[in-house]
């Protein structure tokens, strides 16, 4: 797809003339990455409706101008209210940002799809794999949407706690969208001083590091918590990154998008930052509390579920993505399953993702909207040979 650069350069142009005037933005999903990014919007000169669904979080925000539920001590901008309408959120919007939980994106546009407007951005910020079907957010919205939406699709991605967005402090974000000029509105509509986007065209390859690294952050806290230091915490983002690397290849996406934002980026914050929620419950796996406290909001949790699934699908090798599925989902001891990672076979470093099988990768439309594999008896700890 090439941009037609003179219809880009006019949206622009009335972009900006339509912020200076007030413009509407609505963020459809008052969770905290949603409320940062509507507080954001609004300092950005956009009038924002984000629509949450507990009534009670409309009246903090539209009352004390807080999320005290999802988002608490952040004062939002004051171009930022709150209902409980979708078609009222909608009204009017020159953009238009999904922050839907990834497990609920299929039924909220079963739901609400009549009611989204034509011919504006549509920015999915959800992250994770549909359990049932083995979707990515992007993948839903391209099935469940009628055409008329899908050039106008994009995702956004890469290291952003929502706290620190939020905040007004710096970011760096990817947004891709198969419409390469769709991206370019959108990080035109976006990007400030504080917060600057950057564009691309890997859809599924950024969905997917941003599902991933939710899994390897649990495998991250957990080995802090065990205290084996800094040297087995790089060793396990380096070679998480390799994982990720063979599955977003093998689903059709590119391995340099690995070394970009949504990539090694996202993987490693998410794997050292106190304010993941994933690292929080894998740090208390290794400290031996369990993870109870944390599992109901940490996506790795259930994304662990999906990228084993889906991984085994497509017979790619994730041995740290599936030793936190043994941990969380089949009761295996952390240190059996350490042990078993640590005596696979010895092998060389260079013959990884560039291997001739990972680099002809399958098209994107080949392996789209896989369904699971039937589930299979229980069977001991046996994790892939390469790592």
């Amino acid at each position: 797809f090439k941009p037609d650069r003179v219809s880009s350069t006019v949206f622009l142009q009335s972009l900006a003339r339509a912020m200076s005037q007030g413009a509407k933005a609505a963020v459809l999903g008052g969770g905290a990455f949603g409320t940062a990014m509507a507080t954001h919007l609004g300092t950005k000169g956009f009038k924002v409706s984000l629509w949450v669904m507990e009534p009670e979080v409309q009246r903090s925000i539209n009352e004390q101008h807080e999320n005290s539920t999802f988002l608490p001590g952040i004062k939002l901008h004051e171009n930022v209210s709150a209902t409980n309408s979708v078609s009222e959120a909608v009204q009017n919007a020159a953009l238009i940002l999904l922050v839907i939980p990834t497990p609920f994106v299929g039924r909220w546009v079963a739901q609400y799809q009549t009611q989204l407007p034509t011919g504006v951005p549509l920015v999915c910020c959800s992250k994770g794999i549909e359990m049932e079907t083995l979707r990515t957010p992007f993948e839903i919205l391209m099935d469940e949407l009628p055409g008329k939406y899908h050039k106008m699709l994009c995702v956004i991605s890469g290291p952003s706690f929502a706290k620190e967005v939020a905040m007004g402090l710096p970011t760096n974000v990817t947004c891709a969208s198969e419409n390469l000029e769709v991206a370019a509105q959108v990080q035109e509509a976006l990007s400030t001083r504080h917060f600057r986007v950057y564009t691309a065209t890997d859809v599924i390859g950024a969905e997917l590091c941003g599902a991933i690294k939710n899994v390897l952050a649990i495998a991250s806290g957990a080995s802090d918590g065990l205290n084996f230091g800094a040297n087995a915490r790089a060793g396990l983002i380096t070679r998480g990154l390799a994982e990720m690397a063979r599955l977003v290849v093998k689903k059709g996406g590119r391995a340099s998008t690995i070394m970009g934002l949504a990539g090694v980026g996202d993987l490693v914050l998410t794997c050292t930052g106190t304010l993941s929620r994933n690292y929080t419950v894998g740090r208390q796996l290794g400290e031996g509390k369990g993870a109870d406290t944390g599992a109901a909001v940490a996506e790795g949790v259930k994304t662990s579920l999906a990228i084993h699934a889906l991984a085994e699908k497509l017979n790619v090798d994730m041995p740290l993505c599936e030793s936190v599925y043994q941990v969380l989902h089949k009761g295996v001891d952390i240190k059996k399953v350490l042990a078993a990672l640590q005596d696979r076979p010895l092998r060389s470093e260079e013959e990884d993702i560039f291997a001739s099988d990972f680099v002809h990768a399958a098209p994107l439309t080949a392996v789209r909207a896989a369904s699971p594999p039937a589930a299979s008896a229980e069977r001991p700890v046996k994790l892939p040979r390469t790592a």
